[in-house]
């Protein structure tokens, strides 16, 4: 294990094998509505993990038994496309994997998203790998929470999320597939409330020693904090797209 680690990361020039450092996000590039069908929908590649991300609702629920009458009920569906890694497995409807994920995504929205302001509806999450390369998770909760906001849903703060590891040693920031199985012991999945920091979901599969949590924590939130920055900029980006558009077909109105 310690050999792979050191493959992964350069003791001498503190560099990974992508050229990133330590503390350095993957690329990350994203859009939303791009689904003309959905509510708001979104798609996030952070390095090669590349996330689709659909809502629809809130709406009325489909099954009367199902609703509930102060809030809304969220449900979310996660899947990988048969072409999404490298190992290819045979594709099954209920796959204990992907539930466990959908649930650990549901209940992180359900702490963030306003769902008393939609009393006996409901809001359905599709979240779909279109390829992985490490870190499935923060790329289903950044795709989603994009999708969220393009389909107008309330939610108290954005939610953002990154993954943290240790390499030889060092906290290192956003794991590709890699790194992930060169050293999954360590990987923790952070997702956060950028406005007040709270912690809605921390994930870690493995033990880590307490000497090494604290410097990881805090690389962690340092990334949550990036990625906020990122998405921040995309929503702001189509809004202005939006409000430009709006604009034109005001002065076209005007003009008739």
């Amino acid at each position: 294990m310690g050999r792979r680690n050191e493959e992964c990361l350069n003791s001498d020039t503190g560099r990974r094998l992508d050229g990133r450092r330590a503390n350095q996000l993957r690329n990350v590039s994203a859009k939303t509505g791009i689904l003309s069908q959905a509510d708001g929908s979104a798609y996030i590649e952070i390095g090669n993990t590349k996330v689709l991300a659909a809502v629809y609702g809130p709406r009325e629920c489909r099954l009367r038994s199902q609703a509930v009458h102060d809030r809304a009920i969220i449900n979310v569906e996660f899947t990988q496309a048969t072409f999404s890694q490298t190992v290819r497995r045979q594709a099954r409807k209920f796959d204990r994997k992907n539930m466990e994920i959908a649930l650990q995504i549901r209940d992180t929205f359900e702490a963030v998203v306003q769902t008393s302001t939609y009393a006996r509806s409901q809001i359905d999450i599709y979240l779909t790998i279109m390829q992985s390369d490490g870190g499935q998770v923060q790329a289903c909760i950044n795709a989603a929470t994009l999708a969220l906001i393009n389909a107008g849903v309330a939610m108290r703060d954005y939610v953002v999320a990154t993954t943290v590891g240790v390499l030889h040693d060092t906290p290192v920031l956003d794991l590709n597939w890699e790194e992930e199985s060169a050293h999954k012991a360590s990987a923790i999945t952070l997702a956060t409330l950028p406005r007040s920091g709270n912690v809605v979901l921390m994930q870690m599969e493995q033990r880590l020693h307490m000497d090494k949590l604290e410097a990881a924590m805090r690389l962690a939130q340092d990334g949550c904090e990036q990625m906020h920055a990122l998405l921040d900029e995309v929503v702001r980006k189509e809004l202005r797209s939006l409000a430009h558009k709006v604009g034109e077909r005001e002065a076209i109105v005007r003009g008739a």
